[in-house]
Parts: structure tokens; C-alpha cells; sequence
């Protein structure tokens, strides 16, 4: 792996892979949902879009992904709290065209006024159908409750009010300010020859835009002192659940104990909540943890599809099993399973260019600081039980409870009582 930084401040990371064809270009901004005032909510994700439309080269949709399509290239975006992606995968002989395109989208996307009103149509569509997805909407839900206040709170999407609102001057204000070297990483990962990439960089990236400035975002401080609750009516004959506790941020050393005891907890199909609820009990369809975290915070989640029936006893049962992590603590070997699931799983991710590229670029852009796949192991590898249980007893308090619900319910009353660890 080298890192290396443009000139003009864009950051780059080469990974270079043995026994591959491929080649994945993915350029990342730090810039994401939590960025944006509340007035262009969901303007990060719009404009992701809108790179889509055409550039002065390449006039419209049809003929970008024409030109991917006819080399077999997998290309799409992404757009998070915290950051925002573009990628192209393809035979490695095609390097230069992945690179030329996305420099083309980056730099010279037209974002035409016509078509810009248009896609507002087909994101309010992507908003209602987030909307009628219980599974996914419940977790929205519960980061409103979380992170009350802040914007980390809000879908990414925005609302139908304000993706209305977004015209092409703010658009092109946000993408200035925010769309900058200093705020860009590229990482390319693959077949790579490292001289003619580096080149290329340079020739298709090294005057991208003149302002050298990253921006800053409004951390996060969590006041919560009880519980909290939000029900979302919806009849619906399965209830989506999802409890939600605050933790460790991003560059917390105690991050990685907080994902082993979400593993531990219910990360996998032996873990304690999917054969006690699901397996033992019946009572639910899907049950899973997990703990994701940004540069100042993050949230440990429980999210399950429970029978509507059996609600109460569901909630009961799934927050006994948070009590007995916290007060019996882990066995060692739920310890071992969870570190070999997790170096195994590393180890998967690492044959792919494309999660390879992920794997660096996002570290380089939220951390600064980019560990090999070998050292993440090793740390991965030297966690202690202790250490674990520690972390559950910091995460699993009665006053960090909250809880999210859709289903057929009206009454906050009958839930609250249930809500002690």
C-alpha cells in the first residue's frame, strides 16, 4: 500500500493486488447528511444524483453508463452521514477510462435545471419507498431519538419539503464548498501498475478545484438522562423494533469492543439473540446487534421483526439478554468465536479491489491514520473478555435506553415500564 497527497492537497492510496484482473477506482468527499442545514437537508444525496446527469463531454445519463456498460464496468455512489462515494470497477485495462469518467463527473457535471427538477421526482419516490419499509425506517426512527438535535438525527435522504426546495444555486454553493482537494481521498485497488496509475492520478485529478479547505461538521453531545421512546403508528401484522444506545466514536480504542459485543450479542446465527428469540422462543423473523460509530460518536443497535402478539414478552426477553451480558458477562469462547468471525471475515472482504479500496479510503478520510488488514487483525486477535465486558457494562444503562417501534400501538405507557437493564 502507498499514500501519497496531489499537489493541489487530494490524498491518494494505492493497494495493489497479486491473482486479480480488477481494478476499483473509488473517489470519496467528507461531506455527508450531517453536513447540511436544515433548509437542503438532503442535499448530499441529491447531489450524488445529479453526477449522474451528464457532463459537456458526455452529454446525459445514456451515454455515461453506455460507455461503462461496454466494458463490463460495476460503477454506483453512495451517500452517508459522514461522507459521500463514487466507484468504478473494471478489467484493469481499463483503468483509464474508470479514472477519466470520474474526473468528467466530479469536475464537469452540468446539473441542468430541467433535469435537476426532474430527479427531484425520483428522490421523493426513494423517500416513500424508505418510508414503507418498516425494516429500514425503524432504524431511522431510532437515530432521530439518539441523536436528538444534531443533524446526525436525520434521514440522508432529506424530506419531501426539502429536496422540493433545492435548487441549482445551492447545489452548486454546497458542491464548492464542500467538493474540495483537501476534502477528497481516491483509492484505487487492484491490478494496479503504480507508476502508470500515479500518472494518470495526476493527469485526471491534479486540478481539481482551487479551494484547499475541509469543512467542519457540529459534534455531537448526548443530554440524554431516561429513556426514550417513539412509537410509529402503522398496522402492519409484524412489529419492526429497534433499541438504540450511544458509544464509542470512531477513533475510539474501545470500538472494537463495542463490535465484538455486538457479534456476541446477536452479529451472527449462533449468537445469544437469534437462538434465544428466534430460534428457542419463536418470536421473531429477523434479530441482529450492531454498532456502527462516527469521528464523535456511535450507536449501538438492536433491530428485530417480531409477532405483534407477543410484544411485550419479545421486549422482555430481549432486553434479559442485554442483563445478562452486562451483569454475567462472556464466555471466552463467545470471545474466540466473534475474533475468528471477525479476522475471517477481513479476510473475505480483502479478495474483493473494490472492498479493498473501501477498506483504505475510508480510513485515510475519516481517520487519517490507514492500519493494513494484518494489523486490524492483530488488534482484532489481543481483546480481552475483560475489556468486553467492560464495554457492555459503559453501553447498557437504563438511562442510554432508547427504543424505536412501528406497529400497530399508540400507547407510550405500555412500553416504558419494560425499559430498565
Amino acid at each position: 500500500m502507498q499514500k501519497y497527497i496531489l499537489n493541489n492537497g487530494t490524498r491518494v492510496v494505492l493497494a495493489p493486488q497479486k491473482n486479480t484482473k480488477a481494478v476499483s477506482v473509488l473517489v470519496l468527499f467528507g461531506v455527508g447528511s450531517r453536513y447540511e442545514s436544515d433548509d437542503i437537508a438532503g442535499i448530499s444525496h441529491f447531489l450524488e444524483h445529479m453526477m449522474f446527469k451528464g457532463t459537456h463531454r458526455r452529454p446525459n445519463t445514456l451515454a455515461l453508463s453506455k460507455e461503462l456498460d461496454q466494458v463490463g464496468a460495476q460503477y454506483n455512489a453512495f451517500t452517508a452521514k459522514d461522507q459521500t462515494g463514487y466507484w468504478i470497477k473494471v478489467n484493469s485495462e481499463y483503468l483509464d477510462l474508470a479514472l477519466d469518467m470520474l474526473s468528467d463527473m466530479l469536475q464537469n457535471s452540468k446539473f441542468e435545471s430541467e433535469e435537476l427538477e426532474r430527479e427531484k421526482g425520483t428522490i421523493i419516490e426513494e423517500i416513500n419507498m424508505y418510508e414503507d419499509t418498516p425494516k429500514r425506517r425503524v432504524g431511522e426512527i431510532l437515530e432521530s431519538i439518539v441523536f436528538k438535535g444534531n443533524t446526525l438525527g436525520r434521514d440522508i435522504a432529506g424530506s419531501k419539503k426539502t429536496v422540493k426546495g433545492i435548487t441549482q444555486e445551492k447545489m452548486l454553493c454546497y458542491l464548492k464548498k464542500h467538493y474540495t482537494p483537501k476534502n477528497c481521498v481516491i483509492s484505487v485497488a487492484g491490478d494496479i501498475k503504480t507508476d502508470v496509475a500515479k500518472k494518470n492520478i495526476k493527469k485526471y485529478f491534479g486540478i481539481i478545484g482551487l479551494v484547499n479547505k475541509k469543512n467542519q461538521f457540529r459534534k455531537f453531545i448526548s443530554f440524554q438522562k431516561i429513556q426514550q421512546l417513539k412509537l410509529h403508528y402503522k398496522k402492519t401484522e409484524q412489529v419492526h423494533l429497534a433499541f438504540g444506545f450511544t458509544g464509542p466514536k470512531l477513533t475510539d480504542k474501545r470500538l472494537l469492543h463495542s463490535q465484538i459485543l455486538a457479534l456476541i450479542l446477536g452479529g451472527f446465527m449462533s449468537s445469544r439473540l437469534f437462538i434465544n428469540i428466534r430460534e428457542r422462543q419463536g418470536l421473531c423473523y429477523y434479530i441482529h446487534s450492531d454498532y456502527e460509530a462516527v469521528q464523535d460518536t456511535g450507536i449501538f443497535s438492536i433491530a428485530a421483526g417480531l409477532d405483534k402478539n407477543r410484544i411485550y414478552e419479545a421486549i422482555n426477553l430481549i432486553l434479559e439478554e442485554v442483563r445478562k451480558i452486562k451483569n454475567q458477562g462472556i464466555s471466552l469462547e463467545e470471545l474466540n468465536k466473534a475474533q475468528e468471525f471477525l479476522k475471517g471475515h477481513l479476510i473475505l472482504e480483502m479478495e474483493d479491489s473494490s472492498s479493498v479500496a473501501e477498506w483504505y479510503g475510508r480510513q485515510e478520510l475519516l481517520v487519517g491514520k490507514i492500519k493494513t488488514p494484518e494489523e486490524k487483525i492483530k488488534e482484532v486477535m489481543a481483546v480481552t473478555k475483560a475489556q468486553v465486558e467492560a464495554i457492555a457494562r459503559d453501553i447498557f444503562q437504563t438511562k442510554k435506553i432508547n427504543l424505536a417501534l412501528i406497529g400497530p400501538y399508540k400507547d407510550e405507557g405500555k412500553f416504558k415500564k419494560f425499559l430498565r437493564i
